[in-house]
C-alpha cells in the first residue's frame, strides 16, 4: 500500500518525539494556526509525515531564525505563495509551449496553402481566359 504524506498517521506524542517538542508545543501551534492535525472520528489529532515536516520548519525559524510565531505565520504564508506561483509559472510555460506548437502547425498550413495558390490559377484567371470575365 501506498503511503500518503498527507495522511494522519502518528498520535499527538508520536509526532511530538519525531520533531523534537513537548505535545503542549503541538497544541500551541494549533491554536495559533500554525498546524492543522487531522482529526479521527473520536476527535483525535493525527499527524502526518507533511505536518512533521511543518514542525521542524516552525523549529528551524523560531530557534536558528529567532522569529516569533507571527514571523513564522508570515514566513509560512509567504513559502505557500512562492509554491503556488511556481506551479502556476509551470503551467504557463506547457501552455505556450503548446500555443507554440500549435502556431507552428499553423503557419506550416499557410504556407502550404499559399504556395498551392501560387501554382493553381485562379478561378477568375481561368474565367478570364475562356471568356468568361465581365
Amino acid at each position: 500500500m501506498e503511503r500518503n504524506e498527507e495522511q494522519g498517521l502518528y498520535i499527538i506524542s508520536i509526532a511530538a518525539g519525531l520533531a523534537e517538542v513537548h505535545p503542549q508545543t503541538l497544541r500551541l501551534y494549533e491554536r495559533r494556526g500554525l498546524l492543522r492535525p487531522a482529526r479521527t472520528a473520536k476527535n483525535r489529532r493525527r499527524y502526518s509525515d507533511a505536518d512533521i515536516d511543518r514542525l521542524r520548519r516552525i523549529q528551524e525559524l523560531t530557534q536558528v531564525e529567532g522569529l516569533n510565531l507571527s514571523g513564522v505565520r508570515k514566513v509560512l504564508e509567504m513559502e505557500n505563495e512562492i509554491v503556488g506561483l511556481r506551479d502556476t509559472v509551470t503551467q504557463l510555460q506547457s501552455e505556450m509551449i503548446e500555443m507554440e506548437r500549435q502556431m507552428r502547425e499553423e503557419m506550416r498550413e499557410l504556407k502550404r496553402n499559399f504556395a498551392l495558390s501560387r501554382r493553381a490559377p485562379s478561378s477568375l484567371a481561368v474565367r478570364a481566359k475562356r471568356g468568361f470575365a465581365r
